[in-house]
C-alpha cells in the first residue's frame, strides 16, 4: 500500500517539475537572491565556545564568578627574552611602548615595568604609599641594572608576573576594557592597531616580541578560521570537479554539479544570516561540506539519466524515470544523511545546536536543488553525445565489479573472517582512546601566536587560567589571619605541582605589605604573625591606595577571594589528576561546614564541556542509529533487513574508532563529530543498494541471488564513484592548520571509504547467508505478486 502511495507520489512529482520549468528556475533564483541579501547578517563568533549548557553546574558558578570579578580571559601579554632589551635605548623604547599601549581606548590598565609601582610605608603617615619604580628615562647602563637588580631580587610580589629571575624575561600585561573581549572590536584592535605597534617595535629595535593571552589567541585563531573557509571551499570545488570529470568525462555534466553545489553553498551562507547564527569552526565547515555532499546527489542523477538515454533514447521518459527512481532513494540517502547532523540538536551545545541545524536544513536544500535543477537544465538540452555515455562501458569499472562479485560468490567465508578479525582488533584499539580537553590542542601549530603560546608556557608555566574560589561566608573575613593562612597552606601546594604557575591572590599582597612594613627588606615578604597582623592590617586599612590592589584578589564585601593560577597544555588524564589533587587539599584545608571553595576558570570549562560533549554526542549518535533503523524498517518492514543493513554502517565506525586507539588521536569536540557525519553518509549507499536490490526482487520472481548480484552490478558504479567523490572531498580539510579539521577530514575520508567496501562485499555477503526466507515472507505481504510455482520456490532454495 505504501509503496503504491510512494510510486504515485514521485510520478506526479516528476510531472509536477517537468511542466513548470520555467516557473521552478525562477523560484529557485528567487530564493538564492532572498539568502544572498541576508548574507549581510553573517557574524564570525568573537567570544569562547562554551560548550556546557547555561545551566550546568559548573558553569552557573563560572558566571558567578565572573559577576564579582569580571572577565579573567581578558589580559594580552607581551614578552621579551633578550639581553639587549637592558640598555638605555631599547629599555626606554620598551617604556614607550607600555605607553603607547595605554593610549588605545580599547585599553583598559597596563602592567609594567613603565608603571610599576612597589609598595612603601610612610613613616609620617603610617600608611602604605605605592612609589613609581622608574620615575624618568634612563640614560645610563648602570641605571638599567640597578633598575633590574632591584625589580628581580627586591621585589618578590612581581616574580613570575613581570618577570622570570631565571631566563631574564620581562613581560608587559595589557589588560582589555571587558565590554570589548567578545566583540568584533577586540578583533579589529589586535589585528590592526596593536599588531602594528608590536611590528614598529620590532623594527626599531630588532628585537623579537612574544604576544599572547586568551584575548589574542582567540582572534588569532578565528582569523585562521576565516582565512581558512575560502580554501575549503575552492578545494572542495577543484577537487570534486576534478573527479566528477573524470569519472563522466563531461564537461556539460560537470558545469552542472557545479553549479547546483555553488548555489547550495550560496543557500548555506544565506541561512547562517537568515538564522543570525555566528561563523564559529564547526559552522565554517558546512559550505565545503555541503559541496562535498552535493556532488553524490548530482551522480547518481545523472548517472541515471545517462543510464536511461542508453537504454532507449527517449529524453522525457529519461528524465521521467530520473525523478521517479532516483527521487525517493536520493531522498532518503539525504534525509538519513540529515540526520546523523540533526542528531547534534539534541545535544545542550550551543556550538553543536547550530551546526546541527544548519547542516541538517542544508543537505535537505541541496537535495531539493539537485531534485529540481538537474532533470530541468538537461530537459533544455539535447540529448547526451556518444563519448559522454562511454564511462558506463569502461572497462576498469567493470573489472572492480567483476573483481566484488566474485569476492561475494567466492569468497563469502573469508568476507565474514576478516571482518571479524577487524571487529576484535578494533574494539582493542577502542580501549587505547583517550579524551583531549586541552583548549589549544587544535590549534595551527606553525603559526607564530602557537609559538608564543609555547614560549610563555615556557617561561611562566602555562597561559590558561585556572581560578579557586574561597568564600569565607563572613563578611571582611578574607582579611583574617587564618583565612590567610589557609590560602597560603593552598598555594603552596599549588606551588609544587609543576604544570601550575605561581598562584597570584591576596595572600601575595599581604606578604608584600610586611614587607613593606618592614622597609621593603625581601625576607619579610611572608604572611604577619597574628601578633604583626593586627597592626599591619590598621597600616593598610588606613591607606587609600590599598582598596584599589585588594579589588583584583577580593570581593567588594571582603567576604570571597580569588586564587589565581595557570596551567601548562596537558593531557586531559593529567589535567584531571590536577583537578582532583586540589580539590582533595581543598577539602583538607577549607572545611565544607565553613567554607564553600570552588574551581573554575576557562582551562577546567573546557574540559568538562569537553566530557560533556562526549556524552551527550554518544547519545545523538545512538539516536542517529535509531532514526535511520526506523527508515530502513519503513523501506523493507523487515526487523532483519534492519539488522543487515546497520552491520555494514557500524562496523567502519568501530574500525575508525580502533585506528584513533592505535594512532593515539583523541576524543574531542573536532573529532568525535566523525561518527555522526560518517554514518550518516555512509548509510546512503546501503539504502541505494538496498532499494534497487527490493526492485530486483520484484523483477526476478523474489530469486536472491540473481537479485543480489543484479543490484551489485547495477548500483556499483554510481556507489564507487559517489564514495571516492566523498573520499577526496572530505580529504580536502586535510590542508587545514587545525588539527581537529585534519583529523576530521582524515578519519571521515577513511570511514566512507572502507563503507563503500563494506556496502559493496559485506552487505550482499549477508543478504545471500542471512536472508533466506525472505522470498517467501515477501510475497506473503505483496497479494499483488502471484505466488510462486512450486518449481520456482525449488529454484530459489538453490539460488540461495
Amino acid at each position: 500500500m505504501v509503496a503504491k502511495i510512494t510510486k504515485g507520489f514521485w510520478a506526479k512529482t516528476a510531472r509536477i517539475i517537468l511542466r513548470n520549468r520555467i516557473l521552478i528556475l525562477l523560484l529557485v533564483i528567487a530564493f538564492t537572491v532572498f539568502l544572498g541579501f541576508q548574507w549581510e547578517n553573517m557574524r564570525f563568533s568573537n567570544s569562547q565556545a562554551n560548550l556546557l549548557p547555561d545551566d550546568h553546574p559548573i558553569n552557573v558558578e563560572y558566571q558567578s564568578f565572573l559577576k564579582q570579578f569580571g572577565e579573567e580571559g581578558n589580559a594580552i601579554v607581551f614578552g621579551i627574552r633578550d639581553s639587549a632589551l637592558f640598555t638605555p635605548d631599547n629599555f626606554n623604547r620598551w617604556n614607550k611602548f607600555s605607553k603607547q599601549l595605554l593610549a588605545f581606548p580599547e585599553i583598559d590598565f597596563v602592567i609594567s615595568t613603565d608603571n610599576l609601582k612597589e609598595l612603601v610605608k610612610d613613616q609620617e603617615r603610617q600608611e602604605f604609599v605605592l612609589r613609581p619604580l622608574i620615575t624618568s628615562a634612563v640614560r645610563t647602563k648602570s641605571e638599567v641594572d640597578s633598575i633590574k637588580n632591584h625589580l628581580f631580587n627586591e621585589l618578590p610580589f612581581y616574580d613570575n608576573l613581570l618577570f622570570n629571575k631565571e631566563s631574564g624575561t620581562i613581560r608587559t600585561v595589557a589588560n582589555l576594557d571587558k565590554d570589548i573581549v567578545n566583540t568584533s572590536v577586540r578583533k579589529d584592535f589586535i589585528l590592526k592597531e596593536l599588531q602594528n605597534a608590536v611590528l614598529r617595535f620590532e623594527e626599531e629595535t630588532g628585537m623579537e616580541v612574544h604576544v599572547s593571552g586568551m584575548p589574542y589567541i582567540r582572534t588569532m585563531n578565528s582569523q585562521n578560521i576565516i582565512d581558512e573557509i575560502g580554501t575549503f571551499i575552492l578545494a572542495a570545488l577543484g577537487v570534486t570537479s576534478l573527479i566528477f570529470f573524470f569519472f563522466f568525462r563531461s564537461f556539460r555534466a560537470t558545469f552542472i554539479s557545479m553549479c547546483v553545489v555553488i548555489v547550495g553553498v550560496m543557500w548555506a551562507f544565506g541561512i547562517l544570516g537568515l538564522l543570525q547564527y555566528e561563523i564559529t569552526v564547526l559552522t565554517a565547515l558546512i559550505p565545503p561540506l555541503i559541496i562535498v555532499i552535493g556532488i553524490p546527489n548530482c551522480i547518481f542523477l545523472i548517472n541515471k539519466y545517462q543510464q536511461e538515454v542508453k537504454k532507449h533514447g527517449n529524453q522525457a521518459l529519461s528524465l521521467q524515470r530520473v525523478i521517479t527512481k532516483i527521487g525517493n532513494a536520493t531522498l532518503m540517502t539525504n534525509v538519513t544523511t540529515a540526520s546523523g547532523f540533526a542528531t547534534f540538536i539534541i545535544t545542550d551545545s550551543k556550538l553543536l545546536k547550530e551546526f546541527g541545524i544548519v547542516a541538517s536544513i542544508n543537505i535537505i536544500g541541496i537535495f531539493v536543488l539537485s531534485l529540481l535543477i538537474i532533470p530541468i537544465v538537461y530537459s533544455f538540452m539535447s540529448l547526451p553525445k556518444t563519448k559522454h555515455l562511454k564511462h558506463l562501458n569502461k572497462r576498469w569499472i567493470d573489472t572492480f565489479v567483476n573483481w566484488m562479485e566474485r569476492i561475494v560468490r567466492e569468497r563469502r567465508i573469508s568476507v565474514y573472517v576478516v571482518s571479524l578479525i577487524l571487529l576484535i582488533t578494533s574494539i582493542i584499539g577502542i580501549y587505547q582512546i583517550r579524551i583531549s580537553g586541552s583548549i589549544i590542542e587544535d590549534m595551527p601549530k606553525k603559526a607564530a601566536f602557537f609559538k608564543d603560546i609555547r614560549f610563555f608556557e615556557k617561561e611562566f608555566d602555562g597561559i590558561m587560567p585556572v581560578e579557586i574560589v574561597v568564600d569565607t561566608k563572613k563578611p571582611k573575613g578574607v582579611l583574617r589571619s587564618a583565612n590567610l593562612k589557609r590560602m597560603d597552606r593552598l598555594g603552596t601546594v599549588i606551588e609544587e605541582i609543576p604544570e601550575l604557575s605561581k598562584p597570584v591572590s591576596v595572600v601575595n599582597l599581604v606578604k608584600y605589605s610586611k614587607q613593606a612594613f618592614y622597609n621593603g627588606i625581601p625576607k619579610y615578604y611572608q604572611l604577619p604573625t597574628s601578633q604583626e597582623n593586627t597592626f599591619i592590617m590598621d597600616v593598610a586599612r588606613k591607606s587609600s591606595e590599598n582598596g584599589n590592589m585588594l579589588q583584583s584578589f577580593v570581593d567588594s564585601t571582603g567576604q570571597t577571594a580569588r586564587i589565581t593560577t595557570f596551567m601548562r597544555d596537558v593531557e586531559t588524564e593529567r589535567m584531571e589528576a590536577i583537578e582532583a589533587e586540589l580539590k582533595d587539599n581543598i577539602q583538607k584545608i577549607f572545611p565544607s561546614e565553613r567554607y564553600r571553595v570552588y574551581m573554575t576558570g576557562g582551562a577546567l570549562i573546557f574540559l568538562k564541556g569537553t566530557k560533556y560533549l562526549v556524552k551527550n554526542l554518544i547519545l545523538s549518535l545512538a539516536l542517529a542509529i535509531g532514526l535511520i533503523a526506523l527508515f530502513m524498517a519503513y523501506l523493507f518492514r523487515s526487523f532483519r533487513m534492519i539488522i543487515i543493513s546497520l552491520i555494514p554502517n557500524l562496523l567502519p565506525l568501530v574500525v575508525t574508532a580502533g585506528v584513533m586507539g592505535f594512532a593515539g588521536v583523541p576524543i574531542k569536540p573536532s573529532t568525535i563529530l566523525v561518527f555522526s557525519i560518517a554514518f550518516g553518509i555512509s548509510v546512503d549507499d546501503t539504502i541505494h543498494f538496498l532499494a534497487k536490490y527490493r526492485q530486483e526482487l520484484t523483477a526476478n520472481k523474489w530469486r536472491i541471488k540473481t537479485s543480489v548480484y543484479a543490484a551489485l552490478r547495477e548500483t556499483g558504479v554510481s556507489m564507487f564513484y559517489t564514495s571516492i567523490v566523498l573520499f577526496f572531498g572530505f580529504s580536502v580539510f586535510i590542508i587545514s592548520n587545525f588539527g581537529g579539521t585534519v583529523a576530521l577530514g582524515a578519519l571521515v575520508s577513511a570511514t566512507l571509504l572502507f563503507a563503500m567496501l563494506a556496502n559493496l562485499i559485506l552487505l550482499p555477503s549477508l543478504l545471500l547467508s542471512l536472508e533466506r526466507n525472505i522470498a517467501n515472507k515477501e510475497t506473503l505481504k505483496k497479494p499483488q505478486i502471484d505466488i510462486l510455482p512450486k518449481e520456482e520456490i525449488r529454484q530459489n532454495s538453490e539460488d540461495r
